[in-house]
């Protein structure tokens, strides 16, 4: 005969494995946390990415995990939705700030939007905030030595931040290119023709957890006019190639000093976005490059084809599980 001592432990045990079950079940299908008036909002709600407003996140007792995305694409909106699709498919709640330069003139985007959405860096510097990750987009000015960029001092003393208030940070495209060149003068070097299109890219570390899931071989969108050269990059220790392509260079790059990922190309885009740079090619007159191995038997005619799509999941996936796994729960211990 069981004791009633020992039938509240039995009950307290099952009343724990039940509550513990119901966290999983959440956790299994957590949502990315956005304004609902956001337009990626409702663009990732119709494509079955499950999204959360304010009202609703306030209700959960779960600390989600705070990711910044400074944005530097004058196309705002577009990539906005691209990162937020992608980190917002992962199984835990992701809450996105997205964040701007504090004296950069934005010419593509509302006036509204900016002021609705966004946070000067200098808001975000001043108010002590910290983040478990961070993501710092390209630019469309890789033709300009850093130097000359308008907000670089700022950009500096955004990569200088993110050492004490950012678990880990993400550098896309020329974003990537920078802090490289702010962490170790690596420099950029213009290409003679521009690398642009679908390019087969080598798995270089096939146990990086980063990589979790990856085949041997993966396509990756390319548009870029200058590369970061391998040999470069050799000369740093500590600085490891994860993803490379013989055509194309190096892809993926490692830094555990910055806790910092470089991705040059643009697992990121949506399957049109090639197809919107050389529409827009043409229409600027001239001679057009089609890009490589994206339209069906490279005629621009005809729908292009997504395959990348996996391993950007892949890829983003992996990054934010690599962030939940080591940033610490008290969001002030982060740069201790």
């Amino acid at each position: 005969m069981i004791s009633r001592n020992w039938s509240r432990e039995l009950l307290s045990v099952a009343a724990k494995a039940h509550r513990c079950l119901e966290t999983q079940k959440r956790k299994i299908s957590m949502p990315i946390k956005l304004p609902s008036n956001l337009p990626a909002f409702g663009v990732l709600k119709n494509e079955g990415v499950m999204v959360m407003s304010d009202y609703r996140a306030v209700r959960q007792d779960i600390r989600p995990l705070r990711i910044g995305l400074l944005n530097l694409m004058p196309k705002k909106i577009q990539t906005e939705n691209q990162f937020a699709r992608l980190i917002g498919a992962t199984p835990l709640q992701i809450e996105l700030s997205l964040i701007r330069m504090t004296h950069h003139h934005v010419k593509n985007a509302a006036v509204e939007h900016m002021k609705n959405f966004y946070r000067p860096f200098k808001e975000v510097r001043d108010s002590g905030d910290k983040f478990d990750g961070l993501i710092i987009t390209g630019a469309p000015i890789e033709h300009l030595p850093y130097e000359e960029v308008d907000y670089w001092e700022e950009l500096k003393s955004v990569f200088d931040w993110t050492q004490s208030h950012v678990h880990c940070i993400f550098g896309v495209c020329w974003g990537g290119m920078a802090m490289l060149k702010h962490f170790y003068d690596i420099e950029k070097h213009a290409l003679s023709n521009k690398a642009f299109g679908c390019f087969h890219h080598r798995v270089l570390s096939p146990t990086s957890h980063y990589l979790r899931g990856f085949a041997d071989v993966c396509v990756i969108p390319v548009s870029r006019w200058t590369e970061i050269k391998k040999i470069d990059l050799d000369k740093i220790q500590g600085l490891k190639i994860l993803l490379g392509s013989d055509l194309v260079g190096p892809c993926l790059v490692q830094d555990d000093v910055h806790r910092s990922l470089y991705i040059f190309n643009h697992l990121e885009y949506d399957s049109d976005t090639l197809k919107q740079e050389y529409d827009r090619d043409v229409a600027a007159g001239g001679f057009a490059k089609t890009p490589l191995d994206y339209f069906p038997e490279d005629d621009p005619l005809q729908k292009p084809r997504n395959l990348w799509r996996g391993h950007a999941h892949l890829l983003y996936g992996n990054w934010v599980n690599e962030i939940y796994q080591t940033t610490p729960f008290d969001l002030s211990a982060i740069g201790d």
